[in-house]
């Protein structure tokens, strides 16, 4: 475990520039950091590569530019430059301690102390470093026993790290929900539900980030519970009607092998509480796609039911949207657990919602009138298509017209 096998992301040649780059400047001053070694470790994907480098950010700028490889300072003031290598971004990030902080914001002072650095940041599981060649690197002195025993454990004090950064009560969870195996860290528990207030100085939309990540976990019902139970999800949803319904559209994902929906999962903290829909959707500052998906499906009043006809369960995707229909067959299944479901949400997961055969335009060459009279005899039109299960061509009905 004191070495981490050589990975492709580590080997390629884009992260290779940067390495040689920093290291070129000064021996093993540039490491992996963090989400890319804790999932490496941990055998899950990578995505992001992140750097720390003990060279100030003015001396990365300058090693970057002399190695040709663009740079931009998206967060200098905190250590953080942006490079880009083979159109490959990389965030590389100066040693630092956070001298002062107020919860949301802190005040940064550079360093070459890899033990410094590891103190600021949030778990120890993510406070590993990497070097170039794979040699781990723990300074916490943890981080690699809860990457074998899967523990969420804050570096040092957990009431310290959340007053640094109120988030990371909410980062406790997210992390628990996809990586812990254990039962909640005791300590970090009972300081997010003693600093739980703390959330309301974060905003809102760093607040659904980490919520909807939660919510993507394979299996987070166990971390909402905690949640639950230390104090936070009230803290955050006061409006949620519990974890009842949350449970059962967990078993029902697992026991039908459905993958993860976390904005379904949202909903069922909230579900035939349309105002409450409403409330936390426009709080969270939701985008306008997620916003009217939960509102559509918690305001929708077509009747579905277990055992629906086909046809049936077409018009009522027709008319809804196959979205809202499918979001509401996922809610009303786990709710009911009668079998009959799986008829009909299989119609819904692969049925491909068809286009009207006549068009206004087309009743225009026929001599009607532009204005009501063209809509209403649509409607007409529409509502006996639907009725023949799609089944109508366009002839057949503007025959219906004669």
């Amino acid at each position: 475990m004191r070495r981490l096998d050589l990975q492709p992301w580590m080997t390629s040649p884009a992260v290779r520039r940067v390495m040689d780059a920093l290291n070129g400047a000064r021996p093993d001053c540039a490491r992996f950091v963090g989400g890319c070694v804790r999932n490496a470790l941990l055998g899950e994907p990578v995505a992001d590569v992140d750097i720390a480098t003990q060279l100030v950010p003015e001396l990365v700028q300058k090693v970057m530019i002399a190695a040709k490889i663009a740079v931009h300072p998206t967060g200098i003031e905190h250590g953080t430059l942006t490079v880009v290598a083979d159109h490959r971004p990389f965030e590389v990030t100066s040693l630092r301690q956070d001298i002062e902080t107020d919860g949301r914001h802190a005040t940064v002072a550079f360093t070459d102390d890899w033990a410094l650095d590891a103190q600021r940041r949030d778990f120890r599981m993510n406070a590993l470093y990497a070097s170039a060649d794979g040699k781990l690197h723990d300074p916490t002195g943890g981080g690699l026993d809860d990457i074998v025993n899967r523990r969420i454990i804050f570096v040092g004090d957990p009431e310290t790290r959340i007053r640094e950064d109120c988030l990371r009560i909410l980062r406790f969870f997210r992390f628990q929900a996809w990586y812990g195996r254990a039962v909640p860290d005791p300590a970090g528990l009972a300081a997010c539900a003693r600093l739980r207030s703390g959330l309301e100085g974060i905003s809102s939309e760093r607040i659904w980030i980490e919520t909807r990540k939660l919510l993507s976990a394979p299996q987070p019902l166990a971390a909402l519970e905690a949640m639950d139970d230390s104090g936070v999800l009230d803290q955050l949803f006061i409006e949620a009607k519990g974890l009842r319904l949350f449970g059962k559209l967990i078993n029902l994902e697992m026991r039908e092998g459905l993958a993860p929906d976390p904005m379904v999962r949202f909903l069922a903290l909230f579900w035939k509480d349309a105002a409450a829909v409403h409330e936390v959707a426009n709080r969270l500052k939701m985008s306008n796609v997620e916003r009217h998906r939960l509102n559509w499906a918690v305001q929708d009043e077509t009747p579905l039911w277990g055992g629906l006809a086909a046809q049936e369960v077409r018009a009522a995707l027709y008319r809804a949207g196959e979205q809202t229909i499918r979001d509401r067959l996922m809610l009303e299944w786990a709710s009911d657990g009668s079998p009959d479901w799986s008829e009909v949400l299989a119609i819904g997961k692969t049925w491909r919602r068809p286009i009207m055969p006549v068009t206004g335009a087309e009743l225009l060459k026929l001599g009607l009138s532009e204005g009501p009279t063209i809509g209403e005899s649509l409607r007409k039109l529409e509502t006996a298509w639907i009725e023949s299960d799609f089944q109508l061509d366009s002839n057949a009905l503007l025959a219906l017209l004669s």
